[in-house]
């Protein structure tokens, strides 16, 4: 391996129009445009003073086989910090580790690339806006926002399939979020190009779309898994937050095998849902809070595909419109540990884009929901008039085990409602409070 230093711009040009493999970064560089690496090439950062800065938006392009490692990356925050040449048909393996960048890392793969291999790790994107770029995947009524980190297999050839290994990406912080959605993974659409990933783990998230109120067709994510991905393992080691109008925090369009957010999951603006599934999900267990905290915000959301096992800490929302679970597609095993609560009327909520008044009701079966089983361990409450704790409306449940009490505390509310041939337990109804 051939290795060059560089610790100013002229040098870096050298080396990547030389015959250097490995560039090594040794100062704190300004460059007014895109850096292109060969293939093969790697560039790393050594000492504490290692950066590169693009003055002008630019960022590091990629070809094949690249690896960018222990550096910082500033770009102006609505440019990509690092990016795929387009068209590339294999782009090998690319590695990247131990980056702190502003601005998006943005691999998009498009017309012409057949496969490649992203491996990152110990990424952390501290802010970019992610907003202005428009290829967007479209379903349910909405388009989604690209996130700060984005990898998304745009080929929509079914020979197309890009693989991954994804540890430790985090963006943002609780005083900066990231514009656009957080984290961003997924492929061309329900056919066409794919996007495999054995491992994708987070650290903290925090992310918001900076959407106007009553924009209806658009949403974002703090961690959104989009159709034509599939994820074996999907693990949130650190908080993920949403601060803004429809932003979803954790949204799965695709598959995921096993998904466990070892911390809170929690969004502060109107129609932040806690988690929202269209996708398939084998095992989901959330070992924090899903909290929300805006109007129409609700905190579990299963509106298509399927959950075979659901394992939640506990659900709590603030907001008018914000149900605490709603269920419209069959699913498996709900458990819910602790309790469901809810702490407020009807309000108006998005709804597969459509804005729709819902009452907060704490948990609700709509038609074509149905549940093999539900278990609570706590309560399951409302606060709001005119808000039914418990509604099956024209679904069903098999089986339901509730060992707290479930009450509805607001003027004009019932306990349970079960309506439209909804079927429940008739041994559960009996054991509740009235």
């Amino acid at each position: 391996m051939s290795v060059t230093s560089a610790a100013t711009l002229r040098q870096l040009l050298e080396a990547i129009d030389g015959t250097a493999s490995s560039i090594r970064i040794t100062g704190s560089i300004s460059c007014p445009h895109d850096l292109l690496l060969p293939p093969g090439a790697e560039i790393v950062g050594e000492g504490p003073e290692a950066g590169i800065y693009f003055t002008e938006g630019g960022g590091i392009g990629l070809t094949k086989d690249n690896s960018v490692r222990t550096l910082r990356l500033v770009t102006a925050p609505h440019s990509r910090s690092i990016f795929l040449r387009a068209s590339t048909p294999d782009f090998g393996t690319m590695t990247f580790e131990d980056l702190t960048v502003v601005g998006q890392i943005g691999l998009v793969a498009r017309v012409g690339t057949e496969k490649g291999r992203v491996e990152a790790r110990n990424i952390h994107v501290g802010f970019a806006d992610a907003r202005r770029f428009l290829e967007q995947p479209q379903k349910y009524g909405v388009n989604v926002l690209q996130g700060a980190f984005t990898l998304f297999n745009q080929n929509g050839s079914t020979s197309s399939k890009l693989t991954a290994t994804l540890e430790n990406i985090s963006a943002g912080s609780a005083s900066t979020p990231v514009m656009g959605s957080g984290i961003f993974v997924g492929g061309f659409g329900d056919t066409g190009g794919t996007l495999d990933i054995d491992q994708l783990t987070t650290g903290e998230v925090h992310s918001t779309g900076m959407l106007p109120f009553g924009v209806a067709d658009y949403i974002t994510g703090g961690v959104f898994v989009l159709f034509g991905c599939t994820v074996d393992q999907l693990i949130n080691e650190r908080p993920v937050r949403t601060y803004g109008v429809n932003d979803m925090v954790l949204d799965n369009w695709g598959h995921v095998r096993n998904w466990v957010a070892k911390d809170v999951i929690e969004s502060f603006g109107p129609s932040g849902i806690g988690f929202v599934n269209f996708g398939t999900v084998d095992e989901f267990r959330a070992e924090a809070p899903i909290i929300t905290r805006g109007l129409g915000a609700r905190g579990f959301n299963q509106y298509d595909g399927t959950v075979e096992n659901l394992q939640l800490r506990s659900i709590e929302t603030f907001g008018d419109g914000s149900i605490g679970a709603q269920i419209s597609k069959p699913v498996g095993t709900i458990r819910v540990d602790e309790y469901i609560r809810t702490h407020g009327g009807w309000g108006p909520s998005l709804i597969k884009g459509v804005i729709t008044e819902l009452a907060a009701e704490a948990f609700s079966v709509k038609p074509a929901g149905h549940i093999r089983n539900l278990i609570v361990g706590g309560d399951i409450s409302t606060d709001g008039e005119n808000v039914d704790a418990f509604s099956v409306d024209g679904g069903s449940i098999d089986e339901m085990s509730v060992a707290g009490r479930i009450t509805a505390n607001g003027k004009g509310s019932q306990t349970t409602r079960i309506e439209n041939g909804g079927r429940a337990p008739i041994e559960a109804r009996q054991s509740l409070p009235a």
